[in-house]
């Protein structure tokens, strides 16, 4: 393997025979510019903020006036948002604003490990931030926008669901952001789309999060963990099983347009690919 420590630019070279591409940086040179790293960052918190609010903002604007809100409405709004921000910050951090996301990505040779732990942390604090400035504004209402069981749901039944929303959801955004598939700014529309129709159908049980950090955020607040793991362990399970999707589906990972759309086109691009019989076709 070959490396350019200053620039990490690209290199084409000869390993047994087989030509291989090497864009693995050091981290001096991934990180010597750091406004580009804080800008990514907070790319990350503004966007999950603002998809926080859409999530937890129509809950909680229904329990301040009753019955304003529809259940319609409600899992509309986020969707929507999630295809803005995709739209508006998919350039800036890709836009990820889940850390499921993020894990995926990085599993899939995508999204450099190094970035994953500054992405987390700029995700929860915007997740936390969302409901505690409505509930500044509108007061102690609707439970903060937690997500919940329903009554008849038990934890298995609300982890395999929230596991299997999480499948669709992170399968749709890897396969969207495929070389394969290249649709560019298509894909704020089709996850929007899918985050919409899951909630249409499945929201009345589980709360249709496929976000641990959408329904931990409101959590924190409110102070009230019941039911948290489902929101953790199912959205995990759906994530993992769509990688290994991927790979069944796409080969092992590191395509560099999802690189690019995992991780901003607006920065220079950092992924380590597999041999090139491997990339994606």
């Amino acid at each position: 393997m070959s490396e350019d420590p200053v620039s990490g630019v690209a290199k084409v070279v000869t390993a047994g025979g087989t030509p291989m591409i090497v864009t693995e940086p050091s981290w001096l040179a991934e990180f010597r510019d750091l406004k580009r790293e804080w800008r990514r960052l907070f790319s990350e918190l503004i966007g999950t903020y603002l998809l926080l609010v859409a999530a937890v903002g129509p809950v909680m604007v229904d329990g301040y006036i009753k019955g304003s809100v529809g259940r319609a409405a409600a899992v509309t709004a986020p969707g929507l948002m999630v295809a803005a921000m995709i739209l508006f910050m998919g350039t800036v951090s890709g836009a990820h604003l889940n850390p499921v996301v993020t894990l995926a990505f990085a599993l899939r040779r995508e999204f450099p490990w190094r970035r994953v732990p500054g992405y987390l942390v700029a995700q929860i604090v915007g997740a936390v931030l969302a409901p505690a400035t409505l509930w500044a504004i509108l007061g102690k209402v609707g439970s903060f926008g937690m997500t919940e069981l329903a009554a008849k749901t038990g934890v298995v039944q609300g982890i395999s669901l929230e596991c299997i929303l999480t499948f669709g959801l992170v399968s749709t955004i890897l396969g969207t952001a495929s070389g394969a598939q290249n649709v560019g700014a298509l894909s704020a529309f089709a996850v929007g789309g899918y985050i919409v129709l899951a909630g249409l159908w499945e929201s009345p049980v589980t709360g249709a999060s496929m976000n641990p950090f959408r329904s931990l955020g409101p959590a924190i607040v409110a102070g009230n963990y019941t039911d948290i793991g489902v929101y953790i362990a199912g959205p995990l399970l759906g994530a993992l099983l769509a990688v290994g999707a991927a790979y069944i589906l796409r080969g092992p990972g590191g395509d560099p347009v999802a690189a690019r759309a995992a991780q901003g086109t607006l920065e220079p691009v950092f992924v380590r690919l597999s041999k090139q019989e491997d990339e994606p076709r």
